[in-house]
């Protein structure tokens, strides 16, 4: 027997076929593959062919193989020429370049399906900012019980379309970020009782997060929502029932144990189910926003989307392995934060007034800009509104007084709302600026300005307002 890489000519004698047969594996030998390649090359006068090959001591290795049929002068079959050469390395590196050109499209489709549902989010959001401010401005001014129930459902329809905005955000990873370094084992723990609600039914859920596992950098709030997604997920892929087990570990990666080819110190976080499983052609969708397997009535396929921007966000990766009919099993992967853990302060709900405060709107979106003057007049600020930060700047160089300027992160022209917030700061560094926006990817970077989600509700809008003034030792 010659090394995986020979070349040798026999004559077709059972001897000589004993030992051409020994090269392949029992499976081959067994289907006769040894047999049909020497009748191929017979027939045609050459087989060539990659294939497992087996060497003496058992072990395989991948090869390329060519069988020549050697004929004498009156064209009579007498032998074999053989050539096996060794070329499993090759085929490995093949085998990476595809899977990198298979993760390269995919990276390039859920970017570009990013950018498209981040837009649309955008301007959803602009929608549901004048719906849900109007439905605010009009509850507060009436008394007819009739009015107030059908203002409250706009108001519940809205809040509604503003989770699902926030989950197309996420993935998209335009949704802004306030992240604190944290602790797994504390962070669920607080909120087990939400979880182990979401799981409901016969579910036995789990948590099993060791007090060693590294602390993490994340937004607690989108932290939250991408658990519940994945626990909901695994809940309603066991209708019978099952168990849910929430576990951590701490693992250095390689850059070969996710598709983002991480490498570093992480937190992993796993959601492992005993569900129906993920079939292998779907597998690959399920991160997609909108793709869902479930029934209309059984979700919006926004969940394995909002939980994959989110880890996309927060730098890290997310990788899920299934097998039909015996479970899912998805891992986020965060990145080890070194900084010091923070507590996190209960966030309250009281609503304050102002004391009359001038506040410049800046805001292109006419009826957007509506809603704003009006809910902060309803806090009893004075208000003037703008379209943009030329006209901001143009207002604030006459002279005239402002105790804030509250502007959007996206204005038409040349300066938006970051810029506009900087260049206040170096003219007018006595004028606090509050930021807004429904679509914050300005704001991805540590900015250190303070910033509203839209849209926002009344309590959240005096909160915020109130917060940037005492900052700024103006008196609310």
């Amino acid at each position: 027997m010659r090394a995986p890489n020979e070349s040798k000519a026999t004559r077709p004698t059972k001897s000589s076929v004993g030992i051409f047969r020994n090269f392949y594996t029992p499976e081959d030998r067994k289907a006769g593959l040894p047999n049909r390649t020497l009748a191929i090359a017979a027939a045609t006068g050459r087989f060539e062919a990659e294939a497992w090959r087996m060497r003496k001591d058992g072990s395989l290795f991948w090869a390329n193989v060519v069988v020549d049929a050697i004929r004498d002068e009156f064209g009579k079959l007498v032998g074999f020429a053989k050539i096996t050469r060794g070329i499993t390395e090759k085929r490995n590196a093949q085998e990476a370049l595809e899977r990198a050109h298979e993760q390269l499209a995919q990276a390039q489709k859920m970017e570009a399906l990013g950018q498209l549902t981040g837009g649309v989010a955008h301007d959803f959001n602009n929608l549901l900012m004048v719906v849900s401010g109007q439905a605010q401005s009009l509850l507060r001014r009436t008394t007819d019980q009739k009015n107030i129930r059908s203002l409250q459902a706009i108001l519940t329809a809205a809040s509604r379309g503003e989770a699902l905005t926030r989950q197309l955000l996420t993935f998209s990873r335009r949704q802004t970020q306030n992240p604190r370094t944290v602790h797994f084992g504390q962070t669920v723990a607080a909120f087990h009782d939400v979880l182990a609600s979401s799981a409901r039914g016969k579910i036995d859920l789990r948590i099993d997060i060791p007090q060693d596992v590294w602390p993490v950098s994340i937004d607690i709030p989108e932290f939250e929502l991408a658990l519940v997604n994945l626990v909901v997920n695994a809940r309603d892929a066991m209708p019978e029932g099952g168990s849910i087990t929430v576990s951590a570990e701490n693992v250095t990666l390689r850059g070969i144990e996710t598709v983002d080819s991480l490498k570093g110190e992480f937190a992993a976080l796993t959601i492992n189910d005993t569900g129906a499983g993920i079939p292998p052609e779907v597998l690959p969708k399920i991160f997609e926003p909108f793709f869902t397997t479930k029934s209309p009535d059984k979700g919006t396929g926004l969940g394995l989307s909002q939980a994959y921007g989110f880890v996309q966000q927060s730098g890290g990766g997310i990788a899920v392995r299934s097998q039909v009919g015996q479970g899912t099993r998805v891992t986020l992967y965060l990145p080890r934060s070194h900084t010091a853990v923070t507590a996190v302060i209960p966030e309250t709900t009281t609503q304050s007034y102002s004391e009359g405060q001038t506040i410049l709107v800046v805001e292109d979106n006419p009826d957007v800009k509506t809603v704003a003057t009006t809910l902060l007049e309803q806090l009893n600020y004075r208000t003037v509104a703008v379209d943009d930060a030329k006209s901001a700047l143009d207002f604030l160089a006459a002279g005239k007084s402002v105790d804030m300027v509250f502007s959007d992160v996206m204005l038409p022209g040349d300066l938006d709302g970051l810029g506009l917030a900087k260049t206040i700061g170096k003219r007018y560094p006595q004028i606090p600026v509050l930021l807004t926006s429904g679509y914050a990817k300005a704001l991805n970077g540590q900015h250190g300005m303070p910033i509203l989600r839209k849209p926002y509700q009344i309590s959240a809008l005096a909160e915020a307002v109130r917060s940037t003034l005492e900052a700024s030792g103006t008196k609310s």
